[in-house]
């Protein structure tokens, strides 16, 4: 998928657990990890907020896209 979840690195710049985020946001570590790990499909707009909001920081230092598409083709 060419959307990377770079919720770790924020984490580990802002020197805060998964515990302690999980319970800034209110969400589950089950979910909170699903995340982390870049497994989940979706995320809701609040639960991006709430996050941004609790590590100070921007959905794009969250959330990055990798354009997979540029396949290099002989003409």
């Amino acid at each position: 998928m060419p959307i990377i979840v770079n919720l770790d690195v924020m984490m580990a710049k802002r020197k805060i657990s998964l515990n302690e985020l999980s319970e800034r946001v209110d969400l589950t570590l089950s979910n909170l990890s699903i995340l982390k790990t870049g497994k989940a499909k979706a995320i809701r707009f609040s639960t991006l907020d709430a996050i941004c909001k609790a590590i100070d920081c921007q959905p794009g230092d969250i959330l990055e896209y990798i354009n997979d598409n540029k396949k290099t083709t002989n003409r």
